[in-house]
């Protein structure tokens, strides 16, 4: 079944019916008549409360709750031709702070001839219960145009724009306005007719009627007051005379008295209190017009009507009555007297128009203005017996009335009148056309109470609430589409947060293992490589072989300090490209680790969410900036750059002088060979076989260890003694000179053939122990500190990615956690809004039946 946010509202003939069930012929006399006015008015007073009701809890939800949107419907430029009179008619329903969005609907049970909407619903809802001929309907495109008329009456913005007022489309002011601009024009809107309504009430409970005689200047005003009257009363010229309003009661309210009260301006008139008026004659009322004319005086007038209560209008025996006569409508006080008539205080309209100029442009819109609340007009075309072609002028008149109050000219037998006051006025002249005049006046404000004093209250409340019926409407659809829109959100958004929140702790976890392992990897290859270096050198041999270094060639015995040197150089530059060739390696790993990283955040954060743009470079890593920090000024040796942590080991140790100085020890290792004979046998290099440079070395050692303590003066006198006493043995000395010759001749042949393998492990050795011991440190020190070094640049980089990945990750956790949070608060809102939108249909169609106000079944 179609979803319907607009309640159907009977039409303007069906709430004619309505009231004149009450106020029929039948009610002839008066305790009937009464008695239909009281029961009508009582409910009408009951629906008047529960409008006032239903208007003070939308300004409340309008700013509480809800921001109402202002509703406008373009028609189609083409109607189906399968569309029949009754059926559905397509419309564009827009918003006025949102001019170009558009949406189809449907309206329901329009008929021929009326302009106000009777059932709007979505297109997808419609077509849930449209026949096959709704159906078979195809929308036509094309452009499409602005309602000549805005579908609201009561509630109606003026949205004009342009030097001269133009209104072509909403969208020439309001499309720069906010939808709360607009509420607060809707909340002003709503507030004034709030009170409206309030002096409505009180029109509706007063007894008397007022009636408001108005026209064109010399239409004849004056001149059919006297008429009803049976007196010249109001002073009657060729030109205009009256130039203040002149209010006509029955002398029975001035305690029988005829006279004239002249108000006082900006005070409240009250008969009781004679400082709020001034007393004057009857008589004298042509001068005190005359005397006013450039002011808008108001008259109270009592006069005294000595006719039966069945002919007389004031004396009538029912209802206190009061005749306005009022200026002339082409007069400055064109603005009063339409404010008269749109207020309150105006049961009836008695418009007086000229049969010779018909209804000029200032008529016209009084009775535009007019009939928004006062939908039957009683209209009298005056000086008829004058007009030659009366059936022209009667023809031209009523189709006149027909445009500007379509519900006057239904009921023109009684309500249009052509007649001759000026005729009615002489004595001993029977007219009757005045007599049907007077008595269907009589009628229409005494009989037909209720459709001369609740009428026009009724009119003006079915008008405010179809336009309620209009905005609750509208404002339904869009808060059922707020509704689908917010569930869509929640379908989409929803999941994606709760993924999000299931695995940020496996996303923690896994970047603390990425971080972790590559820290680890990246120490442990560089353990594995510095290692290996330093066993090579500890051998003599270059820690790493990449081809950048060499180890230098031998020059001679004579040339053996330098080689030394030289020796030493290469090895210490070797073991610092061992210590680049593990950086390489760390930037090997840590790239990868990136890598692992990137495939988290493609794995873990939501699509939509912008990754990390940031390319890593690998040899931006272990910079020289980096390694130096801030006190690389201070730490630069021969252009050299050093680091190495607390140690001052690091980088550029062949670059160093301290590590370049060569001793005697470079050459002759006479700890080493001590500990190698002397000793548990076991050093660096087991596999070495003793050699004679190193029993020299180990002599020479062994001479300087030996103190004066150990051995005593004596002993060595007795030495002395003893290899003088070999000597002194001629056979001794005989052999003594060439076995001393042959052994030193040996000795220095296999000095000179073992120095160029001995010096690169001899330096070798001691360039492995001075790195190694790192200042009586425990051993690997070295390595220790490098290792450590790399890892912590490693572990810096992958931290860095981590945070990002972190960071856009509870980023993204927070925008949806917030998405979330506000498509639940506009789920909630909207649903809220559609079920009070709904619930205030109802409540109009419930006020239109305590009204008395039928509907169009």
């Amino acid at each position: 079944m179609a979803q319907s946010y607009f309640p159907r509202v009977s039409s303007p003939v069906q709430e004619a019916a309505s009231f004149s069930s009450f106020s029929g012929e039948k009610h002839s006399r008066v305790e009937d008549v009464q008695e239909a006015y009281i029961e009508q008015k009582g409910r009408l007073v009951k629906a008047i409360d529960a409008t006032k009701s239903i208007l003070g809890d939308i300004r409340i939800f309008n700013k509480d709750e809800w921001v109402i949107r202002y509703p406008q419907l373009r028609e189609q430029d083409a109607t189906p031709p399968s569309a029949k009179p009754g059926r559905s008619l397509r419309r564009s329903l827009s918003f006025a702070d949102d001019p170009t969005t558009e949406t189809d609907v449907v309206l329901s049970g329009a008929r021929q001839g009326m302009t106000r909407s009777i059932t709007l619903a979505s297109i997808a809802d419609a077509s849930e219960s449209a026949d096959e001929g709704t159906r078979a309907e195809e929308k036509q495109d094309g452009p499409e145009r602005l309602l000549p008329q805005s579908e609201f009456q009561v509630l109606r913005l003026d949205l004009k724009l342009g030097a001269h007022g133009s209104s072509t489309s909403a969208a020439s002011l309001v499309s720069q306005l906010e939808k709360a601009s607009i509420a607060n024009l809707l909340d002003d809107r709503i507030t004034s007719s709030l009170s409206h309504i309030d002096k409505l009430r009180l029109r509706v409970e007063d007894t008397s009627s007022k009636v408001l005689v108005t026209g064109d200047l010399n239409a004849g005003k004056s001149t059919f007051v006297n008429a009803l009257l049976r007196r010249e009363i109001m002073p009657v010229d060729q030109q205009p005379c009256t130039t203040a309003f002149c209010e006509v009661h029955d002398a029975a309210e001035n305690k029988g008295v005829e006279e004239v009260h002249i108000l006082i301006d900006g005070v409240t008139y009250n008969i009781q209190d004679e400082s709020t008026f001034t007393r004057a004659q009857i008589s004298d009322l042509e001068d005190i017009v005359g005397e006013n004319e450039t002011s808008e005086k108001v008259l109270k007038l009592y006069l005294a009507d000595t006719r039966a209560p069945s002919e007389s209008l004031l004396n009538n025996g029912v209802v206190d009555i009061s005749l306005i006569d009022a200026p002339g409508l082409n007069r400055d006080s064109l603005k009063t007297t339409a404010l008269f008539a749109r207020q309150e205080e105006i049961d009836v309209v008695v418009f007086v128009v000229s049969a010779e100029n018909h209804f000029t442009l200032s008529a016209k819109e009084f009775l535009w203005n007019a009939s928004n609340e006062k939908a039957y007009l009683f209209i009298v075309v005056n000086k008829y017996d004058q007009i030659k072609n009366k059936e022209k002028c009667r023809r031209m008149v009523l189709d006149q009335i027909k445009q500007l109050s379509p519900r006057t000219y239904e009921d023109a037998e009684d309500l249009v009148h052509f007649v001759d006051s000026a005729a009615a006025l002489q004595p001993f002249t029977a007219s009757p056309s005045f007599d049907d005049l007077e008595s269907s006046l009589r009628s229409f404000v005494l009989v037909k109470r209720s459709k001369s004093k609740l009428n026009p209250a009724s009119t003006y409340l079915v008008n405010l609430l179809s336009d309620i019926d209009l905005l609750a409407g509208a404002n339904a659809l869009v808060a059922d589409s707020e509704l689908q829109r917010s569930q869509e959100d929640l379908a989409e958004a929803k999941p994606v947060l709760e993924k999000m929140q299931s695995s940020r702790d496996l996303l923690e976890e896994s970047l603390e293992a990425v971080e972790e392992q590559g820290a680890t990897d990246s120490s442990n290859k560089t353990k594995a490589v510095l290692g290996d270096a330093l066993e090579r050198v500890g051998q003599g041999r270059l820690g790493v072989e990449n081809g950048t270094v060499s180890m230098p060639s031998y020059p001679g015995l004579l040339g053996i300090w330098s080689y030394a040197r030289d020796v030493k150089s290469a090895l210490l530059a070797s073991i610092d490209a061992a210590v680049r060739l593990a950086e390489d390696e760390a930037r090997v790993i840590t790239s990868q680790s990136v890598d692992k990283i990137k495939d988290l955040a493609e794995e873990h954060l939501p699509a939509g969410v912008e990754r990390n743009k940031r390319v890593f470079m690998p040899e931006a890593m272990f910079s020289a900036v980096r390694r130096a920090g801030k006190g690389a000024k201070h730490r630069r040796a021969s252009g050299a750059v050093v680091a190495g942590g607390v140690n001052g080991l690091g980088i550029g140790l062949a670059q160093r002088p301290e590590m370049l100085e060569t001793s005697f020890l470079d050459l002759f290792d006479v700890h080493h060979q001590f500990w190698l004979h002397f000793g548990d046998g076991k050093t660096e290099d087991d596999s070495a076989a003793p050699t004679a440079l190193g029993l020299m070395s180990v002599g020479v050692g062994a001479l300087t260890m030996v103190g004066g303590q150990a051995i005593g003066a004596r002993g060595l006198i007795e030495g002395i003694i003893r290899v003088t006493d070999i000597f002194g043995n001629e056979t001794a000395r005989k052999w003594a000179a060439p076995v001393l010759g042959a052994v030193t001749i040996g000795l220095t042949a296999y000095v000179v053939l073992e120095l160029p393998n001995s010096i690169p492990k001899t330096v070798g050795r001691r360039v492995k122990a001075s790195v190694t011991r790192a200042d009586g440190e425990e051993e690997d020190t070295f390595i220790e500190i490098q290792a450590g070094r790399i890892s912590r640049e490693a572990r810096k980089v992958l931290r860095l990615a981590s945070w990002d990945l972190r960071g856009r990750f509870t980023g993204a956790m927070e925008e949806r956690v917030k998405e979330v949070k506000v498509a639940e608060e506009m789920e909630k809102k909207a649903s809220r809004a559609k079920e009070w939108f709904s619930d205030v249909s109802k409540r109009t169609a419930d006020v239109r039946v305590l009204a008395g106000l039928g509907r169009d079944d």
